[in-house]
């Protein structure tokens, strides 16, 4: 039986659940992570998406639940930061949810399984397994908004964390989505709201302890690509290999390089147009990023 598109399911069964925020992608973008995903996992997924009839449909045809993005008065913060608002909102109209799944669409494609073995707690995942976050200019900028330079100081060696994916049980992951909200609610909303927040407040509840999660090494449930040397990465029969020769059930930011992105997006969106990771910005973007960039530096009215 069909749902009406923007309706999200309740499960009458205990079943995983992976969550995604896809705003302002089109059914291209989309196709090889839905179907690489329906390749291996025939449980619940939501994405929270435009009103696009292309992808619509590509959600109806592989049993996706398509959600649309509410606006929340009085707070307009990046995509990046809102979508910890909607996924805490969805995982209530989830509640048989065992485990759960936050992941970035756009650069994540699945290889196998993604919740075996199941998460015993909340799993995050390192995204530069040779160095730390003071290794890590994005990531030292976006703290120091946040919490001020002080606070960054004591947190510079421990893992960078990515924020991309987040794994666990249901009630875990619901309280992380809380913390990260309120992590960002503390500072002013131009900055706890910008790109890159999210990252920083991520890095801020696990290694401050706020929320009780493992840190996972890459390579392992999730392979994060982007600061990984593309040479000791390639593509063989579909599959992604780490530098390691192991293959992992999640592989996040694969468009970081081209030698991967070309052949998996020609083995699950082939039928479609190739999207290119760097799109070009328009008008509205860049003064977007202005104005974000000015308001960070003026003084906050209370």
């Amino acid at each position: 039986m069909s749902r009406p598109a923007g309706a999200a399911r309740v499960l009458d069964a205990p079943d995983d659940l992976v969550l995604g925020y896809a705003t302002g992608y089109d059914a291209a973008m989309i196709a090889p992570f839905v179907r690489s995903l329906r390749a291996v996992f025939d449980g619940a997924v939501a994405l929270v998406v435009d009103r696009r009839a292309d992808v619509l449909e590509l959600l109806a045809e592989h049993g996706v639940d398509a959600v649309h993005p509410e606006a929340v008065e009085g707070w307009e913060p990046h995509p990046v930061m809102s979508r910890f608002a909607a996924y805490a909102a969805l995982i209530e109209r989830y509640p048989n949810a065992v485990d759960v799944l936050l992941t970035d669409v756009r650069d994540v494609v699945f290889q196998s399984e993604p919740f075996g073995p199941p998460p015993r707690r909340l799993e995050v995942f390192v995204e530069n397994e040779g160095g730390v976050l003071r290794d890590h200019a994005f990531n030292m900028k976006h703290m120091t908004a946040l919490v001020g330079e002080e606070m960054t100081a004591t947190l510079a060696d421990k893992p960078c964390i990515c924020v991309g994916t987040v794994m666990g049980p249901r009630d875990d992951v619901a309280r992380f989505c809380r913390m990260i909200l309120m992590l960002a609610a503390i500072p002013r909303s131009q900055i706890g709201g910008a790109f890159g927040a999210d990252q920083a407040a991520c890095n801020l509840a696990v290694h401050m302890d706020l929320v009780r999660a493992e840190v996972k090494p890459n390579f392992g449930r999730v392979a994060t690509l982007g600061m990984t040397p593309g040479a000791g990465l390639s593509v063989v029969d579909g599959k992604v290999f780490n530098p390691d020769g192991s293959i992992s059930p999640i592989v996040h930011q694969h468009d970081r390089h081209p030698h991967l992105a070309g052949p998996l997006h020609a083995l699950w969106g082939g039928d479609m147009r190739y999207c290119e990771r760097n799109q070009p910005k328009t008008a509205a973007d860049r003064g977007r990023k202005w104005r974000q960039s000015l308001m960070r530096r003026l003084p906050e009215l209370r």
